[in-house]
């Protein structure tokens, strides 16, 4: 029963605790959860792979659908913001409709909007099945891990926590690859029509083996006025991180009205949340009081930051620098997902049983340690490094991020009840989210800032006394000379030539900033793991009974 307040608003009802489960009904679980689990990676992956996938493919869907290429990133954009509105409200929207209906809707809607894409004729039509899609997806993330916290047993967790975030971590790094490959073999509606068969099985796995938890807890009444809030206040963010560098920033009045809406919103979001009037919040920002999850949700950003800033970073360096095609790019990414994939599973083979056999903190700042040596070697990448120095720089990054999710979430979930389990997976998510927006947004804008001060630091050398850029200047008209232009024509080539060289080793420099920039967002963060708790083996997330 609820307990009523001094002022007489009624408080959130106290969460029971949670007793044993039955023998029977974890004999029952125990046949089905694998299968479970494969239904929910694959529904996962498929939603993080949608995320980049695109990205290759936006010229040639510019080209075929006659847009712009600023109008057609609004089929990322659009993405991106239905799913960061979404992700938060999973929890209630898992309780509303019970687990197994809310996910094989989820999973069905995905298929539906991405056979949608496929078939789209307008840039208007696309981008409105995509956000369809992006709603569709948060499911896939959030109430899937939630879920797996909740069917199996603790001493299972770090191996079934671990396979499944090294599909979150390794999609992003497999959708370039993959991506260009379709691309460059079919048509860009391709890589919405894979979805389908993969959608299909995803869906047969979880309606045929999953059902609703026997801890889940009924919504009450609707919080329209928090629905509301949160999808004004998380939207405007969104779009004010994705648009504001085409824009100018705050140069753009529309960015700084957004901008204010969303501060002003999300504010007012977090107070009608933790009010005692709020009886049914829509998301319960109250098990933020938990120190462990509140540090790895802040954690999270930072991962976040440094996954999606560098999967941003590198195909922009490889293309424009090394003049890599999107392919030969994908593929010098793809070790770097297995490095990932194997240091996920050593991890989840450390943390798995009743007692972990390494303190998960132990293993954070591992894996803090090795992604930022990483980010070191990139940013001392030059204008001659070739695939074999970018792959081993890779492989460092992707061998230092499994060495993080998993021990990050074995430390948020070791804590929470059960019940709680559904919301700090919404938080965890969202925060992985927006830590990728901050991270491309920002890293964006101070790549272009870092180009220009680096290009007018080189410019400054060059004058008419520097007799090494003079001999340069001879030597490039002397070559074009040779090849049948005029002198004068030959000297203004030579020019043209040396502006270029100016301008590619700007670039250079302000990427190596960048990645180091990453480097120093590590550091400035990491001392958000010394506030997290070492899981003490009481603190068992209980097994659904089926």
């Amino acid at each position: 029963m609820a307990k009523v307040s001094k002022s007489g608003a009624a408080a959130i009802p106290a969460r029971p605790a949670v007793g044993p489960i039955p023998a029977a009904a974890l004999s029952g679980v125990s046949k089905y959860r694998w299968w479970i689990l494969l239904g929910l990676i694959t529904a996962a992956i498929m939603e993080v792979l949608d995320t980049t996938i695109v990205n290759v493919a936006l010229p040639q869907m510019a080209g075929n659908l006659g847009a712009t290429f600023e109008e057609i990133g609004w089929v990322s954009t659009g993405y991106i913001l239905s799913n960061v509105v979404v992700l938060p409200m999973t929890a209630f929207l898992a309780a509303r409709f019970g687990r197994k209906r809310y996910l094989g809707f989820s999973i069905l809607l995905f298929i539906f909007a991405s056979f949608f894409c496929g078939m789209s004729h307008s840039l208007i039509e696309l981008v409105f099945w995509r956000i369809v899609q992006g709603a569709g997806g948060a499911a896939l993330l959030s109430t899937a891990q939630a879920t797996l916290r909740q069917i199996f047993p603790m001493e299972q967790q770090g191996i079934v926590q671990a396979i499944f975030l090294m599909g979150i971590i390794v999609a992003p790094t497999l959708g370039p690859t993959l991506g260009g490959w379709i691309t460059d073999n079919y048509t860009w509606n391709w890589c919405f029509f894979i979805n389908i068969p993969i959608g299909i099985a995803s869906f047969f796995l979880v309606t045929t083996f999953l059902e609703d938890s026997v801890q889940a807890s009924k919504a009450g009444s609707v919080d329209w006025l928090g629905i509301g809030l949160m999808t004004v206040g998380l939207g405007s963010l969104q779009y004010v991180l994705e648009q504001g560098q085409e824009k100018d920033w705050f140069n753009d009045s529309s960015i700084v009205r957004l901008a204010l809406l969303s501060g002003v919103t999300l504010a007012i979001l977090m107070w009608w949340e933790l009010s005692p009037r709020n009886t049914h919040p829509v998301v319960d920002f109250r098990i933020l009081k938990n120190r462990a999850l509140s540090s790895a949700i802040f954690l999270f950003v930072a991962l976040g930051f440094g996954l999606y800033g560098g999967v941003y970073l590198f195909p922009l360096f490889a293309q424009t620098i090394l003049n890599f095609t999107p392919t030969k790019t994908g593929l010098v990414l793809l070790p770097g997902g297995l490095a990932t994939a194997t240091s996920a599973l050593i991890c989840g083979r450390l943390l798995n049983g009743k007692k972990a056999l390494v303190d998960p903190r132990i293993l954070i700042v591992l894996g803090m340690t090795i992604f930022m040596i990483s980010m070191w070697d990139l940013g001392h990448l030059t204008i001659i490094s070739g695939e074999a120095d970018t792959r081993v720089s890779l492989l460092i990054r992707g061998f230092g991020l499994g060495f993080l999710f998993a021990p990050i979430n074995q430390v948020a979930y070791a804590s929470i009840n059960p019940r709680e389990a559904q919301q700090a997976s919404g938080l965890i998510n969202l925060a992985r989210q927006l830590g990728g927006s901050f991270g491309i947004a920002i890293l964006g804008t101070y790549l272009t800032h870092r180009s220009d001060i680096h290009r007018a630091n080189l410019v400054n050398y060059l004058y008419a006394g520097n007799t090494q850029m003079t001999s340069q200047v001879q030597k490039f008209a002397a070559n074009f000379h040779a090849h049948g232009l005029g002198m004068t024509d030959a000297t203004r080539a030579a020019y043209a030539v040396l502006d270029r060289k100016v301008t590619v080793q700007a670039q250079v420099s302000s990427f190596n900033d960048s990645f180091l920039m990453i480097l120093v967002f590590f550091c400035i963060t990491s001392p958000a793991i010394f506030l997290l708790r070492k899981p003490k083996a009481a603190a068992a997330v209980a097994v659904d009974a089926h």
